[in-house]
C-alpha cells in the first residue's frame, strides 16, 4: 500500500485524516499504527479534534479505528460517515402502503458533503454525487444517478425502495439491512436502477 492512501492534514480547527476509498481495513489499521507517532507530535497542548474523511466505513470499522487512535491520544474523533443515520426524532409505525407516504421534492443535485433527509419519501430531481447522503423514512427516488449513500426506510420500513436512473452507490440501506457494492462502471454494462428487500431480508439490486 502506498503511503498516500492515508493522509494527515492540520487545518485551522481540526486535523483531517483522509482515507482512499479502495483502502482495505487491514491496510488502514496498519498505516494508522505507523502514522500515530507523527500524529502525536501535533498534540502538545491543545486537543484539536480529528475528523476522518474519505472512505465509507462500517460501524465496526469506525469503532476499530477510533480505539486504535484513543489508545495513544485522548482526543475527540469524528467520522464523515455517520455512526447512526438521522431522523432520530421520528417515531412512526409502517402499517400503510408505500404510495401513501408524504413526499418531499429536492429540486437540484445533491453535492458531496451534503445530506438530505425527510420523514416521508424523497424525490431528487438530479444526481446524488459521491460523498453525498440521502436518508428517508420511506422511499428514495432519484431522477439522475446515485453515487452517494442512500438509506430508505430509515425507521424500519423494509417495504421501502430505492430507485434511480443508475445506481452506482458504494452502500445501500433499507431499514436495518445493508448492501455493500463493488462499483466498476467501466466493466459493468448492466445498469442497476432499483433496490428492494426480498423475502429473505436481503437487498436485491436490479
Amino acid at each position: 500500500m502506498q503511503i498516500s492512501d492515508i493522509s494527515i492534514n492540520l487545518k485551522k480547527d481540526k486535523i483531517i485524516i483522509k482515507i482512499k476509498e479502495k483502502t482495505t481495513q487491514e491496510e488502514i489499521i496498519k498505516e494508522l499504527k505507523k502514522k500515530l507517532p507523527e500524529l502525536k507530535k501535533l498534540y502538545q497542548e491543545e486537543k484539536t479534534p480529528i475528523e476522518i474523511q474519505g472512505k465509507v466505513l462500517k460501524s465496526k470499522e469506525m469503532d476499530e479505528i477510533q480505539e486504535i487512535i484513543k489508545e495513544q491520544i485522548d482526543v475527540n474523533i469524528e467520522f464523515e460517515t455517520p455512526k447512526t443515520l438521522g431522523l432520530h426524532s421520528i417515531k412512526k409505525t409502517f402499517n400503510k402502503e408505500i404510495e401513501d407516504s408524504k413526499t418531499k421534492f429536492y429540486r437540484t443535485s445533491v453535492r458531496s458533503g451534503q445530506k438530505v433527509e425527510y420523514e416521508g419519501s424523497i424525490v431528487i430531481l438530479g444526481d446524488v454525487n459521491a460523498g453525498a447522503e440521502v436518508v428517508a423514512e420511506e422511499n428514495i427516488v432519484i431522477l439522475g444517478n446515485l453515487r452517494g449513500l442512500a438509506h430508505a426506510g430509515a425507521k424500519g420500513n423494509k417495504k421501502a425502495i430505492i430507485a434511480a436512473n443508475m445506481i452506482a452507490s458504494p452502500q445501500l440501506r433499507i431499514a436495518n439491512i445493508i448492501k455493500e457494492n463493488q462499483i466498476n462502471e467501466a466493466t459493468d454494462q448492466t445498469i442497476k436502477n432499483y433496490a428492494y428487500v426480498d423475502e429473505n431480508e436481503k437487498i436485491i439490486l436490479e
